[in-house]
């Protein structure tokens, strides 16, 4: 049995939206402008709703009052709950800490995504330990390749993406193997000079997440010249791709159309980098590392604790892939197809996830049919409808 839907604005990323009927069979894309369902479908009346391949995150945390780095009970816990925001594909994002305990916790979380119900988690994005800059908790430590084989066979061969540093020590043999087993490299945590960082998009680190945050200005040497570095050698590399995010906090717009002018949507990806209290109401919520957070529109989520030398900084995102969306919708002059494809395809591509953030025949089955608040109405993840979370 398969599932007719009919009547749909249906975006098809960075080629064009058409009103069309779409069919789903056995979690795949079966038929676009598919004319009448097959006997024994489920028919679901699109009313002319929109309807776009499911959310991708390749870059986050956790979400309401969730964190991967909490363990195997965590990540089971939380897939359930990110359709209901249109994500249907995630790759937690955890942080390695260097000790005896990194490579167990890292095994643990590993054999956990073959026990997954909810978004897909096709594999694990590792946020160091290989970084320049410490940023939000990341270890600061030169390349290793024993220790990136340890992790990577702790992991079961589950890693996806690890983000790291052009301007660490003896990352370019890092960056290497990871390319020869179809690990994505992300750059980031970077302070990295011009030549550091092409020389890391030589060797295949071709993607930088959260762009612009944790991404100074290499040091000057003389206070009238700006030296190029991380920022200017992706923005001007046709053959790499950023990623931001959309919360106008972390950046401002301007940066995102900065962006999006220098290489174009198809150049640019979202990311939520969410984790506690990310798609809760306005509040105060407790965390595991010693301070509550406080969640407001527009602000992130900030260190609420009155005694912390870093009071009312940012201590994450809380932000959900939707409001992301509904946010570079409004930032963004461009074609909705292409803007669309910021937060689907592009994310996609970037993690080598060839059949997901798509509606082609043979794609994933994954889609959300949406509100028009921008709330999902109806997600399906490999064509089985996944609402309302559990």
């Amino acid at each position: 049995m398969g599932v007719f839907i009919d009547n749909v604005r249906a975006v098809f990323p960075g080629v064009r939206m058409a009103s069309t009927n779409i069919r789903f069979e056995n979690g795949v894309v079966m038929a676009l402008d598919a004319e009448v369902a097959e006997p024994g479908d489920q028919v679901i009346l699109g009313e002319g709703r929109l309807l776009t391949p499911g959310l991708v995150d390749v870059h986050v945390h956790g979400i309401l009052r969730y964190n991967f780095d909490n363990g195997p009970d965590d990540l089971l816990a939380v897939a359930n709950c990110f359709p209901q925001f249109g994500v249907t594909t995630v790759l937690p994002t955890v942080v390695p800490k260097r000790g005896k305990e990194m490579l167990p916790a890292l095994a643990d979380l590993a054999a956990a995504l073959d026990r997954v119900e909810g978004a897909k988690m096709p594999g694990l994005h590792l946020e160091g330990p290989f970084t320049a800059l410490p940023g939000a908790g990341c270890d600061v430590m030169p390349g290793d390749l024993g220790l990136l084989e340890e992790m990577l066979a702790a992991c079961r061969q589950r890693v996806r993406v690890m983000s790291l540093s052009p301007d660490t020590p003896n990352i370019l043999p890092v960056i290497e193997r990871l390319r020869a087993l179809r690990i994505a490299p992300f750059v980031t945590h970077t302070r990295a000079t011009l030549a550091q960082t092409q020389a890391a998009i030589a060797a295949g680190a071709r993607h930088a997440t959260h762009f612009y945050d944790v991404f100074p200005i290499p040091p000057d040497a003389d206070p009238g010249v700006r030296p190029p570095g991380a920022v200017e050698a992706f923005l001007v590399d046709p053959n790499t791709t950023v990623d931001f995010i959309a919360d106008g906090c972390h950046v401002d717009p301007i940066v995102i159309q900065l962006a999006v002018r220098a290489k174009t949507c198809r150049g640019v990806a979202l990311i939520s980098d969410a984790n506690i209290g990310a798609g809760l109401p306005p509040g105060e919520y407790p965390t595991p590392w010693g301070y509550p957070v406080r969640v407001e529109p527009g602000n992130g989520a900030g260190i609420a604790d009155p005694n912390h030398p870093l009071h009312g900084g940012l201590a994450g995102s809380a932000l959900t892939m939707n409001v992301a969306m509904a946010n570079v919708l409004q930032w963004i002059d461009a074609p909705p197809e292409e803007i669309w494809a910021m937060g689907t395809l592009n994310p996609a591509r970037a993690a080598g996830l060839a059949a997901t953030g798509n509606l082609a025949v043979g794609a994933d089955a994954d889609a959300v049919l949406w509100n028009d608040d921008l709330t999902p109405a109806m997600t399906w993840i490999r064509g089985q409808n996944v609402l309302p979370a559990s």
